[in-house]
């Protein structure tokens, strides 16, 4: 298999791996790493300070050797590395091989020892075997031409090793054990939140039903996995809030549209009878379909303006409100032309960023809402000011009405709701609604409240 075979299928058998078994083997490799490092570092410690005693009792024996004999020949000084429990064997070596005596000595020449006897190298340690015995020798210098080697038996120190190796190396399986456990437990306890996450996502595509939420820890044990649970939260109370509001809209919608509906199939079905009728009865009976046909058209156009979330970036642009309140009045008076209407705006320019024909949508409904309510000639007041309590303008549209009851205050800006003493006016209840939601597009705040003396009030704030 090439190479890239090989990372391929290196790839995919990690994308098919859960993340809590990737997370696992991660941790896992991690402590195991440390565990058998620090071993292995420790193996090397012991190790390496057993030798260096030994080689300490080397280096003391070589110079007691030196002292007692200072001026031997060539060949075996004492000592005798058969045995534990002896002291440590020296024989000297000459530098030219023609020097040595006719018997072999006890401890073995290597080439090396023959260039420190000649000084041409510094001394050195060794590992040998003597009589089948593990040992440690030295080769020193002596006097010219020759070089002491100095000898020790090794097995309590191999035997050291040995130990100490078993341990560790029992130890580093215990570690890598242990590392294993704690990579499971890191991987429940670690990745929990977004189990639940998980599941509580399937129940939902599942059920279809956004009301589950996660269930996250106390205060004050946040972490990254607990904050995305809670924007998840957030999220699905969102999203049944969209749910919630779109079956509303949907019932509400279908319960308004069912009555012109029913209205406009009866006037259908009479004039198709028009032969029967009067030419009287007739003109009544267009005038009627007409006359609902609007109100259809009208309330399906405000369902699609209302199905928009968002205004479109590209036609925003600099609106003068002056110009535009001015313009949205005149309009209002001609449709409402027994409501007078008083304007005042500032006079200098007050420019917000906008979509003209939105915002002309936005004032059209509050000025037609403030009319339809007004009674016995009083006005419809506007008002523009430049600066508001938040620094930005502020319009408010007032009537001189009946003013909102405390109790339908909550709901005035509620699709398709109408107050009781709404009910008989003209409207699909859905102006106001159309008109908070244009204004949130544009950063600003709609609200209504009491006027003082009677009527209603609403502020536009932005």
């Amino acid at each position: 298999m090439s190479g890239a075979g090989r990372r391929r299928l290196g790839g995919a058998w990690r994308r098919r791996r859960p993340l809590r078994t990737r997370l696992a083997l991660a941790v896992t490799a991690a402590v195991a790493f440390v565990a058998v490092g620090v071993c292995a570092a420790a193996f090397v410690v012991v190790r390496s300070a057993l030798y260096q005693q030994l080689d300490l009792s080397l280096t003391q024996s070589a110079r007691l050797a030196a002292q007692r004999e200072p001026g031997a020949a060539p060949g075996t000084l004492a000592g005798e590395c058969r045995f534990l429990a002896a002291p440590a064997c020296a024989e000297v070596v000459a530098a030219d091989p023609a020097r040595d005596p006719g018997a072999p000595g006890l401890l073995p020449v290597a080439p090396a020892a023959r260039e420190v006897a000649a000084g041409r190298r510094a001394p050195f340690y060794t590992n040998i075997t003597v009589s089948g015995y593990p040992a440690r020798m030295l080769t020193t210098d002596y006097a010219k031409g020759r070089a002491l080697q100095v000898a020790l038996r090794a097995d309590t120190v191999e035997d050291g090793i040995e130990d100490a190796a078993r341990w560790l190396v029992a130890t580093a399986a215990a570690g890598v054990l242990l590392a294993a456990v704690l990579g499971h437990w890191v991987s429940r306890t670690g990745l929990a939140p977004v189990t639940r996450l998980t599941a509580t996502a399937e129940r939902i595509a599942a059920t279809r039903d956004p009301r589950h939420r996660i269930e996250l820890p106390p205060p004050g044990r946040e972490d990254e996995i607990t904050r995305l649970a809670g924007s998840f939260n957030t999220m699905l109370g969102e999203l049944e809030q969209s749910v919630t509001a779109q079956r509303r809209l949907v019932a509400d919608a279908s319960h308004e549209l069912r009555t012109p509906l029913t209205a406009l199939r009866t006037n259908a079905e009479l004039l198709a009878r028009g032969d029967r009728l009067t030419p009287d009865q007739r003109e009544r009976a267009s005038a009627a379909l007409g006359r609902q046909l609007r109100e259809v058209t009208g309330l399906v156009n405000d369902l699609i303006e209302l199905a928009r979330d968002e205004e479109p970036q590209p036609l925003v642009e600099q609106v003068r409100l002056g110009a535009l309140v001015e313009h949205c009045a005149q309009a209002a008076r001609t449709h409402w032309p027994d409501v007078p209407f008083r304007v005042r705006v500032p006079d200098g320019p007050v420019v917000v960023p906008g979509v003209p024909s939105r915002l002309s949508r936005l004032l059209s409904n509050l000025l037609d809402n403030a009319a339809k309510f007004s009674r016995g000639g009083l006005p419809v007041e506007v008002e523009l000011i430049a600066g508001g309590p938040g620094g930005g303008a502020e319009l408010t549209v007032r009537d001189h009405g009946p003013g909102i009851s405390a109790a339908d205050l909550p709901y005035v800006f509620d699709r398709f709701y109408r107050a009781g003493a709404a009910r008989a006016l003209p409207g699909s209840g859905l102006g106001l609604a159309m008109a908070r939601q244009i204004a949130r597009a544009h950063a600003a705040e709609l609200t209504a409240e009491a006027a003082p003396g009677g009527g209603a009030l609403f502020r536009l704030t932005f």
